[in-house]
């Protein structure tokens, strides 16, 4: 919730306020709302309810109780209290799906690289064979991700147990897909099919849903606006998600011009969210495929919440479009980053 949000959240609880008759005042254009002084409570202050006192012809700590009244349980709001003569104070709830997608846009492709592996070291065996060489090399890449001291070398203790792949190299992303997409010790899959832009090709679905973040990027510049994390919507308004008996079924959107959608953002955060775990994992249990089903999913995902992230026809930006606009940027930086542990392009037009 920013400070203009929060304003406009006063204003309507001095409307209700009035309309159920607990106030008899004109409800203002605008309620101030600025930053807590240093040593005061919460983040935000209002002085709303010391400018009301008069009209109302009440003190002002009773009309900042009538307004906390109807302030409690907004979304957004952790906290309402009543400091001094009247003023109120706010504390923000912290939005976790806004700061997961700050972290992965501050981290880039390397979010999800940590230092749970710190101080392993793993010296995979050389192997001649193409798909053991491609394995060895994409593990290392994982396990230094995880921060483990990983290399492959002649005198290498550890050994892989690969099913044999086609001979003739690794060097197109269709091949390194069906070497590493399969489990080690499972057969490769035939890289034939994933040669055909079609959507039951894998490696094509996450490279254009890459691609599809990048374009929707360049539309929302068109547009006029850019990505801001930030709150998805908010239960019950316009172009907002709905609870229930509110505008439709739990998780459907509801938005003036737009037919009515599931809500794609949840999985989509959640996947993200999971995304480190699923690196490491693939590190730990030397298993490179569990970094290509997760590329998947996340893909999967976004192309079913891409959707909803622009502007359909005269409808004008929103909040809760830079939002989504950031959530799609965030999916296309770790699509990026999965494909590049594979050692896989990522290509921003397909």
């Amino acid at each position: 919730m920013t400070p203009a949000d929060l304003s406009l959240t006063v204003l309507r609880a001095v409307r209700r306020a009035v309309d159920d008759g607990a106030l008899r005042v004109d409800v203002p254009s605008r309620a101030k709302v600025e930053r807590a002084r240093p040593g005061g409570v919460g983040e935000y202050a209002s002085s709303i309810a010391l400018s009301l006192a008069r009209p109302a012809g009440r003190s002002a700590l009773d009309v900042a109780g009538i307004l906390e009244e109807r302030l409690r349980d907004v979304p957004g709001l952790r906290a309402v209290e009543i400091t001094g003569p009247g003023f109120l104070n706010f504390t923000l709830q912290r939005d976790v799906d806004a700061d997961l997608v700050r972290g992965i846009l501050a981290a880039g492709t390397s979010y999800g690289h940590g230092a749970a592996l710190a101080g392993t070291v793993v010296r995979f065996a050389a192997a001649a064979e193409p798909r053991a060489v491609l394995v060895a090399e994409t593990l290392v890449r994982l396990l230094r991700s995880q921060g483990a001291d990983a290399e492959v070398g002649a005198d290498g203790d550890e050994r892989l147990h690969v099913h044999p792949g086609a001979s003739g190299g690794h060097a197109t992303d269709a091949v390194r897909w069906a070497f590493l997409r399969a489990a080690p010790h499972d057969r490769p899959l035939d890289p034939g099919p994933l040669l055909v832009p079609h959507e039951r090709n894998p490696l094509f679905r996450v490279q254009y849903a890459h691609s599809r973040t990048r374009r929707l990027l360049v539309n929302a510049r068109q547009l006029g606006f850019t990505p801001e994390p930030g709150r998805l919507g908010e239960p019950g308004q316009p172009g907002r998600y709905a609870e229930p008996g509110q505008y439709g079924q739990p998780g459907q959107c509801v938005e003036p011009g737009r037919p009515e959608h599931p809500d794609h953002a949840s999985p989509l955060l959640r996947l993200l969210r999971e995304h480190p775990l699923a690196l490491l994992s693939a590190a730990r249990h030397r298993a490179p495929d569990r970094v290509a089903r997760q590329l998947e999913a996340v893909a999967d995902a976004l192309l079913a919440f891409q959707h909803a992230v622009l502007p359909l026809g005269d409808e004008k930006p929103s909040a809760a479009h830079r939002s989504r606009l950031a959530l799609a940027e965030a999916a296309g930086t770790v699509l990026a980053g999965g494909l590049s542990v594979l050692g896989i392009s990522a290509p921003d037009r397909i």
